[in-house]
């Protein structure tokens, strides 16, 4: 009986009795090809307009076989790069070709796994035989876990990267990069009403050229809250007056006069009963 090849490597797989005295070369033969899959890196060019077919020849080292495959060339339309139906294996792709082009790495008679336009990073993949599955792209185990990849373009699964002193944030089905919230965020020194103060600023009121008011927002939910600080040490001389535009401070139906010196505190709002409470003064 002559040798068989197996059918994702294309190993010869010989028999007893046959290839008297090759034994030898051909099992070397074959742990190159194991090499290949395991270790193995090739660039692949890729023709302008028709991508590469990978080959998968039988008892030979192929270049479909290696493990890493590098995507050259300039293209100038949309290609394939094509693995032959029925070979199942794995491989890490990057598209280091030149044109903003798709790329796509399927099966003879599959949709494939998508390297867009602007995409030149790296792509875990594998072929089931029928089809050349994303890994990137497809759903964790139960579906409930989330996972992140990343690529050479500068984003995590899609993720871009954010500024300095941004923090990754998900709220369990998305993530982003965003900035550390908690904190007033503190406006510039304001001498009269900013035109109603806003919730999450803190104000440094200067009320040395004469007493003023600021009035509160015209709507609040529970959390929200607002800072003011004593600029110049005045408020025991020219006061600091903050109108309650429609809602209760302290529970109370009556604005709120800050006459003391280098005061500064914070109004939270909880609801329409209480309306302002001081979280500190």
């Amino acid at each position: 009986m002559p040798s068989s090849y197996s059918t994702d490597l294309k190993l010869e797989l010989m028999v007893t009795g046959e290839k008297a005295g090759l034994w030898g070369d051909i099992t070397n033969t074959n742990l190159n090809i194991v090499q290949q899959a395991i270790a193995g890196y090739e660039a692949i060019p890729l023709n302008a307009t028709t991508g590469a077919t990978l080959t998968f020849s039988n008892g030979i080292t192929s270049n479909g076989k290696n493990a890493v495959l590098d995507l050259t060339g300039t293209i100038t339309t949309s290609v394939n790069v094509v693995i032959p139906d029925g070979i199942e294996k794995n491989y890490i792709i990057k598209n280091s070709t030149s044109g903003a082009h798709d790329v796509v790495v399927k099966t003879t008679s599959g949709t494939g796994a998508t390297f867009d336009t602007t995409d030149k990073g790296f792509k875990l993949v594998y072929s089931d035989g029928t089809d050349v599955v994303d890994v990137a792209l497809a759903s964790p185990p139960g579906g409930s876990d989330k996972q992140l990849q990343f690529n050479d373009n500068g984003a995590f699964g899609g993720i871009t990267m954010g500024t300095t002193g941004q923090v990754l944030t998900t709220d369990g089905t998305t993530a982003s990069f965003g900035d550390i919230s908690g904190g007033a965020s503190w406006q510039a020194v304001i001498t009269a009403d900013p035109a109603n103060a806003v919730a999450g600023n803190g104000y440094f009121c200067n009320t040395t050229g004469g007493a003023f008011t600021v009035t509160l927002p015209t709507s609040a939910v529970i959390g929200d809250f607002i800072s003011f600080v004593d600029y110049a040490g005045t408020f025991d001389s020219n006061n600091l007056t903050i109108a309650r535009n429609g809602h209760n401070i302290q529970g109370v139906a009556a604005d709120l006069t800050v006459a003391t010196e280098r005061a500064g505190f914070t109004l939270v709002y909880v609801d329409s009963t209480q309306g302002w409470l001081l979280q500190n003064n």
